[in-house]
């Protein structure tokens, strides 16, 4: 199977459990950088724990469904944007004020828009979750 992006990939597998009502599910392939965008959604408690697990291929991510995640989806293309552009794509992707954050990479790893707001970093927007 070949997936053209994976992060795509898992955010719909994701979004597609949390609509049947699922407890969690399986996520492949699992590239460091899905491992990272599940980090940022764990401190922001959208979903529980994950694990790794190795099936001598690509790997896959067993995460725990929270059933907090109304929507979720990647940006594409990935825009770089400074962090005073922040606040507007905010307002683009997301349903309301302090409802949901962007993700995205910066020079010091994958964030929220709120820290990166915070540390006045800008970088490249990959999702949303709200």
């Amino acid at each position: 199977m070949w997936v053209q992006d994976p992060l795509a990939n898992a955010l719909v597998n994701i979004m597609n459990s949390e609509e049947r009502g699922k407890s969690e599910c399986i996520v492949t392939p699992a590239p460091k950088v899905i491992a990272n965008v599940l980090r940022t959604l764990q401190k922001a408690g959208y979903v529980g724990e994950f694990e790794f697990i190795d099936d001598g291929r690509l790997g896959k991510l067993r995460i725990q469904l929270l059933g907090r995640i109304n929507k979720c989806g990647v940006i594409k293309p990935y825009f770089a944007v400074d962090h005073s552009e922040l606040e507007e794509w905010a307002r683009n992707y997301l349903p309301g004020k302090d409802i949901g954050f962007l993700i995205l990479t910066t020079s010091k790893g994958i964030m929220t828009h709120k820290e990166a707001l915070a540390q006045k970093l800008g970088g490249r927007l990959m999702a949303y979750v709200y």
